[in-house]
């Protein structure tokens, strides 16, 4: 069976995992980036806590040692599901049974111009920008005589309460207290403010109002300024407008406000449902596609307990790629499918240092504070791929526990083409007395 595997997140990695070995099945993971991201700690990155190779891992190194699963790193074009082909950057590839797993991107809901000057964190590589984006404002606030822009540039909003708004102004507001006043000690930080703008009545909206309650203190505590039933109507890059008409002025908005499905050109248009999500059945394959598939993110099926969709969280993608390498051994055997059901297992959030908020339905128990913490730092660090990954990043968090300090503060300058490298050319007469006119240069 020639299984196709489009996405190497979550929900991908592990289905190409579980088929790995298994005999009968010849398995291609496409994606487009090499590695695979752990997206939960993404805001570390953005705030210096990660490098960015802490939290991930290469593809192929996952499968040094597999005999039946192939890796291609292509851009998806269009899926020909007549003619179960894919076709890619790199060329058409054929399948018997096709997976969609390509998650998500940040939804910026229509506004162009939002989009346009907004920071997105949904990739490692969107988070270094932003990182860089942070950093550089800081050093320009040193040059800047003009008290309105220097307020701009110290003014952080971001947009979204869920879990990565939440983790990301916890963490923006640690680095306040504790990192940037020794960085730059010529600025005032108590002109430095941080917004969290959500558009329901709570933050964390998903979770329970104990841990909403409690991370709306641990943050408020923090000096960060929540607006909650607030809704940004636009942004120019300079003036953050919200719907009842009031401005913040900033150099900064990181939008965490929503997300949507990347779904492939080829899916037919009455398959895709709001928030570019495709409509699966209870074996999560597409409505009346019996050959293609859709797990995590991307992937939506109505339950009565589930109304709106499973949650677009990692335990979801996890658990539908176990089910669905059973359910294709299965099929191989032209055994009868079993259906999909989502065990919730919990969530949990942190907001900073002995603060976080942890909710586990079964036995309902709800735990905030230092234990939250710990339990948080514990299960991320067993799901991070790669034991190496692992022992850096419990480094990392250890010297930073410690030091109150990350040592990741860097600026690296962005390059689009070899040439941006090549340093100024020389005067002819300094060139003549560095070679000289008779030398030959090699």
């Amino acid at each position: 069976m020639k299984v196709i595997i489009l996405g190497g997140g979550f929900g991908g990695l592990k289905l190409a995992d579980q088929l790995d070995g298994k005999k009968g099945f010849d398995v291609l993971l496409i994606d487009r980036y090499n590695y695979h991201q752990f997206q939960p700690l993404f805001y570390q990155v953005a705030t210096a806590g990660l490098d960015a190779s802490n939290i991930s891992f290469p593809l192929r190194k996952a499968f040094h040692n597999s005999r039946n699963v192939r890796i291609r790193i292509a851009e998806v074009i269009e899926i020909l599901h007549h003619k179960k082909v894919v076709v890619t950057t790199t060329g058409e590839y054929p399948f018997d049974v096709l997976v969609i797993a390509m998650g998500a991107e940040t939804n910026f809901f229509g506004n162009e111009q939002i989009a346009s000057h907004a920071w997105p964190m949904k990739s490692t590589v969107e988070a270094l920008r932003l990182r860089h984006h942070l950093i550089q404002n800081f050093e320009n606030a040193l040059e800047e005589n003009n008290l309105e822009k220097l307020k701009e540039l110290m003014t952080i909003v971001i947009v979204g309460g869920g879990p990565t708004g939440v983790e990301l102004a916890g963490a923006i507001s640690e680095m306040k207290r504790w990192v940037l006043p020794k960085d730059y000690p010529e600025l005032d930080f108590s002109l430095m403010r941080i917004f969290l703008i959500e558009g329901l009545p709570k933050v964390l909206a998903g979770m329970s109002e104990k841990s909403s309650a409690k991370s709306l203190s641990y943050l408020e505590n923090m000096g960060v300024t929540v607006l909650t039933s607030a809704f940004v109507q636009d942004y120019d890059g300079q003036a953050l407008t919200l719907k009842d008409g009031k401005k913040i002025f900033t150099a900064t908005v990181i939008w965490a406000a929503g997300i949507k499905g990347n779904v492939p050109f080829g899916i037919p248009a009455n398959k895709v449902v709001k928030g570019n999500r495709i409509k699966t059945n209870e074996f999560n394959q597409v409505e009346g596609i019996e050959s293609i598939y859709a797990i995590g993110d991307i992937a939506y099926h109505e339950t009565p307990e589930y109304p709106k969709g499973f949650p677009q969280v990692a335990p979801v993608a996890i658990d539908q790629a176990k089910l669905l390498s059973a359910n294709l051994v299965r099929l191989q055997r032209n055994e009868p499918l079993v259906p999909f059901v989502y065990r919730n297992k919990g969530a949990m959030a942190t907001v900073g240092r002995h603060r976080a908020v942890a909710d586990i339905p079964k036995p309902n128990i709800h735990l905030d504070g230092f234990p939250a913490w710990i339990a948080w730092m514990a299960l991320h660090l067993v799901q991070i791929l790669g034991v190496k990954n692992r022992v850096v990043t419990f480094i990392n968090w250890m010297y930073t526990y410690f030091t109150y300090d990350q040592s990741l503060r860097l600026i690296f300058r962005e390059f689009t083409k070899p040439s941006d490298l090549v340093k100024p050319k020389r005067s002819p007469k300094d060139q003549q007395s560095v070679i000289g006119p008779s030398q030959n240069v090699i």
